[in-house]
């Protein structure tokens, strides 16, 4: 098997490789989140939340849905190309709980 590094391969893990927004698309793996809902399930500042998700969105994986209700109801959900991460998602998923212990809670 060819191990050199793939371009695409490359730039697939600089999105990922990014803190917390492996996270952020296995929440919303799950249906459409608001930002709150999002902050708070994952224990991320609101700043780098709305960083990732930006750069989410730039990359087609994420698509933001305005509301027009009052107040202004914004929810993030995963577009086609983001939901086809969902076998790759499951997969990780698989192996951290075969290979890796639980975290130490301080």
């Amino acid at each position: 098997m060819d191990y050199s590094i793939c371009p695409k391969f490359e730039s697939a893990m600089g999105i990922l490789g990014q803190r917390w927004t492996g996270l952020i698309i296995y929440q919303l793996l799950e249906g459409p989140k608001r930002f709150c809902h999002l902050e708070s399930s994952i224990g991320v500042s609101g700043r780098v939340l709305s960083e990732r998700l930006k750069t989410l969105e730039k990359e087609g994986l994420v698509k933001r849905e305005v509301y027009p209700e009052t107040p202004v109801r914004i929810e993030y959900i995963l577009t086609e190309k983001g939901c086809a991460m969902e076998p790759f998602m499951a997969e990780l998923q698989k192996w951290a709980e075969n290979w890796l212990a639980p975290p130490q809670r301080v």
